[in-house]
């Protein structure tokens, strides 16, 4: 006789086909009004069989989604990993959420898992709730279930302060898809990108003016997503902006908060000019990139006929507040130095009234007051704290592979979400991270299928390139995406009980609980001390009743 077997898990487990998570099994949680709450059932059966889903609750829209595995040839960088990963070797890797077809999934002999996605808004009334899973196949007469009983605490969680960027990469959007740069096809799908990016609390959208200079090989070429049009007549030049509108407008239809202004420099040291295409006489042709350097008499003359009309545009468009510019990316060391303060000086004048942000994790960029709001990487921030800089924002990439916390698919999901806890206590204002959907390899030679390469080509540890897969007709979401969200869920609450506690209390309770002060690189090693602080939070919240 076949059997199907069931558990119940939190979101923060990672079930593998040939090994479930050593964790007990978890029965029930709270939830405030405005958020998402997710968990897992992960499922067996001794034959091959199907069986339908069948979802019971008086929870309205409730979702259920397969988890799918992907390959990962990379999962760390050698000698850049500490102890608390699931594993550093090849191998399958749970991390898409695939669609469920026709409420059915097969089973077999390998474990895997369904992502319950239960939202919860003001139309869910206070108290507890059950939440019903079954799976039922009728051939062999059979129906397994596991419930959740989530408490709902009647208190909505205040909007997201945090600004976060994933930088959004409309290249290799056109490139996966094959369609045309900026055809009809290629603006919806940009569109569906965007709108599950602020779905996930991703407010603020790299906005490509120019083909962003960000991991292309020197000499090299990325595909030309340019917003701006530019005509060249002698030495002057002429702009249009209706690709950039047409850009904005969509941003705010989808709920997107901030802009970021691509690099008007190339990576790594600020040197080159970005590829920038104009037409001159009549003829369609690249008048910038690796090719001219960023201090060269053209780019200057350029930069000084086109920041002026972008900013004067930014303002008709009444953006400018919400609008960062950036120079170059990670720049370091005494030469970038030097060429960094060059090319900021020549357009400095133009921008002085916007934000200028990059992500460097050098202190004497900072200290020289070359730049008023450094992006250090987490592993690299406890310089920027000790200083108590203003206005702290934080990154993490490929490099944060000790100790901090970090979305790769072999990290444990804990060690995504603690995160929160960090933002917190340390008044970190914004976030960025430099792939939400990078579908090249690295530096951009090939383009690259995310289903079966999820390491930029064994350029990047798998997780770091991309949270979203380009699926039939748009974005599809990764387990990594939804536990980060989750973490800006738990700041949120964090913020809502600090209306009502001084933040030193909310953070002695979360400090209480680890048993030691919470760092960038120091906190519990446990999926237990994550939902264990948010439920703490919640049952706070639900004392005080807000």
């Amino acid at each position: 006789m076949a059997k199907i077997s069931l558990i119940q898990f939190s979101s923060l487990e990672k079930v593998f086909l040939k090994a479930l998570p050593n964790q007990r099994e978890y029965t029930n949680a709270t939830a405030l009004w405005g958020e998402e709450f997710s968990y897992q059932i992960a499922y067996y059966a001794d034959e091959r069989l199907y069986a339908k889903i069948k979802i019971e609750s008086d929870i309205q829209n409730i979702t259920v989604r397969r988890v799918g595995n992907v390959p990962s040839e990379l999962p760390a960088f050698d000698n850049q990993y500490d102890e608390n990963y699931i594993s550093t070797e090849p191998g399958l890797f749970p991390d898409v959420l695939y669609p469920v077809e026709d409420d059915e999934v097969a089973l077999n002999r390998n474990y895997h898992s369904l992502w319950v996605t239960v939202p919860v808004d003001e139309t869910v009334k206070a108290g507890k709730h059950s939440i019903k899973i079954s799976l039922i196949n009728e051939e062999f007469s059979i129906s397994e279930s596991r419930t959740m009983e989530l408490e709902i605490i009647p208190v909505a969680l205040p909007g997201q302060k945090l600004i976060h960027t994933q930088w959004f990469h409309a290249d290799c959007i056109s490139s996966y898809y094959n369609v045309e740069v900026f055809s009809e096809k290629h603006w919806e799908l940009i569109g569906k990108f965007i709108k599950t990016a602020v779905d996930n609390g991703i407010n603020m959208i790299l906005t490509p003016v120019f083909t962003p200079p960000l991991d292309t090989q020197i000499c090299g070429e990325r595909p030309t997503v340019q917003l701006v049009g530019v005509v060249k007549n002698g030495e002057h030049y002429t702009f249009n902006f209706d690709k950039l509108k047409k850009w904005i407008d969509l941003c705010k239809k989808n709920g997107v908060k901030y802009y970021e202004i691509s690099h008007l420099f190339t990576q790594w040291g600020a040197n080159f000019t970005p590829k920038i295409i104009a037409v001159e006489n009549g003829i369609e042709k690249r008048i910038f990139g690796w090719d001219v350097e960023a201090v060269s008499a053209q780019y200057k003359s350029f930069l000084s006929q086109f920041l002026p009309k972008l900013t004067e545009f930014l303002k008709q468009e009444e953006i400018s507040r919400v609008t960062y510019f950036h120079i170059s990316d990670e720049p370091h060391g005494e030469a970038h130095m030097r060429s960094y303060r060059a090319a900021k000086d020549m357009v400095y004048e133009y921008i002085k009234d916007f934000k200028i942000i990059d992500a460097l994790s050098d202190y004497q960029f900072y200290q020289t007051g070359l730049i008023k709001n450094p992006i250090p990487a987490n592993n690299a921030i406890d310089i920027f704290l000790q200083n108590n800089v203003p206005d702290l924002w934080t990154y993490y990439c490929c490099s944060q592979g000790i100790g901090v916390s970090n979305r790769f698919m072999a990290m444990p999901s804990y060690r995504n979400r603690i995160i929160a806890a960090q933002l917190y206590k340390f008044q970190i204002v914004g976030f960025l991270h430099w792939g939400y959907n990078f579908y090249y390899s690295q530096y951009s030679k090939n383009k690259i299928n995310p289903f079966s390469v999820t390491d930029a080509g064994g350029g990047f540890p798998s997780g770091d390139p991309f949270v979203v897969y380009p699926y039939d007709d748009g974005p599809i979401e990764s387990i990594r995406l939804k536990v980060f969200k989750e973490a800006l869920q738990d700041l949120r609450a964090m913020e809502l009980l600090e209306r009502y506690m001084p933040k030193e209390k909310i953070i002695d309770l979360i400090e209480k609980e680890a048993g030691e002060p919470i760092t960038f690189s120091h906190y519990p090693q446990s999926p237990k001390y994550v939902l264990g602080i948010r439920e703490k939070i919640n049952r706070k919240i639900a004392e005080l009743d807000i």
